[in-house]
């Protein structure tokens, strides 16, 4: 089963940015017991200061929406609802991209079995 993801991280390992202030998305595509990176995608953040901008959002939510979950180290709740309205799952886990991927791998294993 393949499984793409799309991570807020700033400098590439690390899991590290907020949802709404993510000014980019590191898509990975993950199955049979691998990942992949797959692409950059630059993002307009959808938050400054305590504003949030709702046509951003579902710019933002639409530049993800082919990744069935998102990984982040903060979300909003106006997030949260615009993925889940998509079918996008999410997981705040500020932690090496690689560890959580792993992990995700891991879940895909015993799941099949």
């Amino acid at each position: 089963m393949s499984y793409r993801v799309a991570v807020a991280s700033s400098d590439g390992k690390y899991i590290n940015q907020h949802f709404g202030r993510a000014r980019q998305f590191l898509i990975f595509d993950v199955n049979d017991n691998k990942y992949e990176f797959y692409e950059l995608r630059k993002n307009d953040p959808l938050c400054s200061g305590q504003d949030h901008n709702e046509d951003q959002m579902s710019r933002t939510v639409e530049l993800l929406a082919d990744c069935r979950e998102v990984l982040v180290s903060q979300i909003g709740p106006g997030a949260i609802q615009a993925l889940a309205l998509k079918g996008i799952k999410y997981r705040i886990v500020p932690d090496f991209i690689e560890d959580v991927l792993k992990s995700i791998n891991q879940e895909f294993d015993i799941g099949s079995n």
